[in-house]
């Protein structure tokens, strides 16, 4: 049987933290989608764009729960905004924010989906970005 916790804590160490690319050809299947497109390339470009933003990132597991084929993980990242982030150019600025990501695996112990969720709107409060709510016809 294979130890998924110890697959994802090994994606996180390995392409998350370190950024070393070619384990996410071994740790990821063809199937699992990315940004734009689906298996290890398309997770790469979501990686690559957030480390051209954030050439520091790195992550720490709080929690790791895991069972049958699916691995939860709970994480804090930190990092210096030294490139572009969406709209937002570099700041310079130091971030910290939280979130969680959820990995399913196939009977191999690769990666087939991958679905997170984090604290974005702390991290762009962070950076600066004023939130504003849309404009209403006060006349209206």
């Amino acid at each position: 049987m294979i130890d998924v916790a110890a697959v994802a804590r090994r994606f996180v160490a390995d392409v998350w933290n370190a950024g070393h690319e070619e384990s996410v050809y071994e740790l990821v299947a063809e199937e699992c989608p990315g940004l734009g497109g689906t298996g290890p390339a398309a997770l790469l470009a979501w990686h690559r764009d957030r480390r051209a933003a954030f050439p520091d990132l790195r992550y720490k597991l709080v929690d790791v729960v895991a069972t049958g084929d699916r691995v939860a993980l709970r994480w804090r990242a930190a990092g210096t905004q030294a490139g572009q982030f969406g709209p937002v150019p570099p700041t310079g600025q130091v971030v910290s924010y939280s979130g969680a990501t959820f990995l399913r695996f196939d009977t191999a112990g690769r990666i087939v989906d991958v679905w997170s969720v984090n604290e974005l709107f702390q991290l762009l409060q962070q950076l600066g970005v004023e939130m504003l709510p849309p404009l209403t016809d006060a006349g209206a």
